[in-house]
């Protein structure tokens, strides 16, 4: 069987867990924890990070520090996991989906402007598939209306942006604040998982209480306080040190791991042109200011029913592509609270996008043969 996902070991994972085991801390922020997100900081440019259970973990963080309430509106795509979303009507905002691009299930960026009023706080674009948004059009709108950027970027490790200004920047270390993901379905993985980048300063010294479930036991620990104690609102956000060791040996691996992905993703682009030519089906596009960082192979298709078609004869072949989202606006939970606008290229991606396997064992010319079959 050929499944869409397979989490990769490096062969470290034990030994760094059994280190954590045997050292006496596995609780959070210890050796590993301070490991990974310093591996983030220096190689990605990012100003603070910090370790979460979750990505979700690190989103529900950015909408406290971010000081979303009741009635505030928040700018989003409707094609994405619901925890984009919910992080920010756990906090009584409005969310307000947005079209994604006629190529692309990103945002487009061009709609967003005739959705801001005086009650949005905030725009979340999501890197779909790692590739970017087009951040500089997003961050001027941000910096025109006084908005916060808070980047999804669950799966957009090691992917970059480059600018007007021909600058190239990490995703994740753009907006106000990130959040970045290590499910086993991630190119990077700890099973769960997740970190909050944190790029403005304003933001920091608060970050770290809320991690702390409200407390100041981070500067406690660093002797900058005699004692710590409830300062603010938080939760129990940290990982324990095991995820964090975890973790670690697989962003020693990082570039490895890069390589083969983005092997398997271009053997696909390449061998399958001529065939979704024929079949009037779409590759991925990867905008001229992006990268592709090997995360995800999706194609979209020209109907549901083609679409359905190509996964039951792969899956007659024992292999499992699948497709993605349901479109956030049109959910059971939220189709009432939607403001009725249409996004049709949205639709268009619930129905007709499909993804297919991409793992580091994958045995990718297999999956082609089949799809060429």
């Amino acid at each position: 069987m050929i499944p869409f996902n397979k989490p990769f070991l490096t062969g470290k994972e034990t030994d760094y867990i059994t280190d954590a085991v045997v050292s006496g801390k596995i609780s959070g922020n210890g050796k590993y924890t301070q490991l990974c997100q310093q591996f983030f900081e220096n190689k990605f440019g990012i100003k603070k990070t910090l370790l979460t259970t979750s990505c979700t973990d690190a989103l529900e963080m950015a909408a406290i520090l971010i000081d979303i309430k009741e009635g505030d509106e928040v700018i989003m795509p409707s094609y994405t996991f619901v925890s984009t979303a919910n992080a920010f009507v756990l906090r009584g905002a409005k969310i307000i989906f947005a079209d994604s691009m006629p190529n692309h299930p990103n945002i487009d960026a061009s709609k967003i402007e005739s959705l801001i009023t005086p009650k949005t706080k905030a725009i979340v674009p999501v890197h779909y598939a790692g590739v970017a948004c087009d951040m500089d059009t997003i961050m001027n709108l941000a910096k025109k209306y006084n908005l916060f950027v808070i980047e999804d970027a669950a799966q957009a490790i090691d992917s970059y942006y480059t600018g007007k200004d021909g600058i190239k920047k990490a995703l994740g270390s753009i907006g106000h604040l990130a959040a970045f993901s290590f499910h086993e379905t991630r190119n990077i993985i700890a099973g769960e998982g997740g970190m909050l980048a944190i790029n403005d300063e304003q933001f920091i010294n608060r970050a770290e209480i809320i991690w702390e479930k409200g407390t100041n036991r981070s500067a406690f620990f660093r002797g900058e306080v005699d004692k710590y104690g409830w300062v603010d609102i938080g939760s129990s956000f940290l990982p324990s040190e095991i995820i964090a060791a975890f973790l670690w040996a697989q962003l020693e691996n990082l570039e490895a791991i890069q390589k083969v992905r983005k092997q398997h993703w271009n053997a696909y682009y390449n061998q399958l042109l001529n065939w979704t030519k024929t079949n009037e089906i779409e590759l991925p596009q990867v905008p001229n200011y992006a990268t592709n960082n090997g995360h995800m192979f999706f194609l979209k298709c020209k109907s549901m029913e083609q679409r359905t078609a190509l996964i039951n004869k792969l899956k007659a072949k024992d292999t499992h592509p699948v497709f993605h989202y349901i479109s956030l606006h049109s959910s059971p939970y939220y189709i009432d609270k939607h403001d009725g606008r249409s996004l049709p290229n949205t639709d268009t991606f619930t129905d007709t996008l499909v993804r297919l396997p991409l793992f580091y064992e994958l045995d990718v010319q297999k999956v082609i043969n089949y799809i060429l079959e």
